[in-house]
């Protein structure tokens, strides 16, 4: 009985990491149109500069994902993915100076903002494109059930998108300002992470109990 509750709570912990991750990453993608609005404006050089680094950033990520689930598949590594995703990101909070910095140095839109967009945030995209491939792999216990596992990988994680598009994109940026929605933003992720590598470590004691 204990087995079927932890694999429960461990099954239940991997796909709220997938929903948190895709809502953060929307979040975090959505912002960065405000910080590089001051210096590139906000025109559709600008958004495609963004989505570009996006979809390339998290391409890669699901090709390292695939590659890195492989290797003993363990939630408390699913949890170090989201702590490394949030981690990298804070970064941008200080990021000021290199977006001055690079828009002297190109001031046409489309390549500043593309070149600014990879500075900031192509490391933390290509980390979050590495948690739907591994948190497959850490559902799936047969051939039979791999097309299902993914399936709800990715409806949970593309809901968890479409939340966080609502949720910061209508709400969240009229009560707070860029810089502290990242940072609020990073610290729930850490707090994610923090309670699925807790509920790893504990579910290994009981095993090797």
């Amino acid at each position: 009985m204990a087995i079927n509750l932890g694999a429960h709570a461990a099954r239940f912990a991997t796909f709220f990491v997938a929903a948190w991750s895709g809502f953060f990453v929307l979040s975090v993608e959505l912002l960065s149109s405000r910080l590089l609005a001051p210096y590139f404006g906000s025109s559709i050089f600008v958004w495609g500069g963004i989505l570009t680094t996006y979809m390339l950033a998290l391409s890669l990520g699901y090709l390292l994902g695939g590659v890195f689930s492989t290797r003993q598949p363990r939630l408390w590594k699913l949890a170090a993915l989201l702590a490394a995703e949030a981690l990298l990101t804070l970064p941008v909070i200080e990021a000021e100076p290199l977006l001055e910095a690079i828009s002297i140095a190109f001031p046409d839109p489309r390549w500043g903002s593309i070149i600014s967009s990879m500075c900031l945030f192509a490391i933390p995209t290509v980390i979050s494109g590495m948690v739907s491939p591994y948190c497959i792999r850490l559902l799936v216990r047969g051939i039979g059930s791999s097309g299902r596992e993914a399936g709800l990988v990715y409806f949970v994680s593309t809901i968890g998108s479409a939340a966080g598009t609502i949720g910061t994109g209508f709400f969240l940026v009229l009560v707070f300002d860029v810089y502290r929605l990242i940072a609020m933003l990073a610290v729930i992720s850490l707090l994610v992470a923090a309670v699925a590598a807790s509920l790893s470590y504990q579910l290994r004691i009981r095993n090797d109990d």
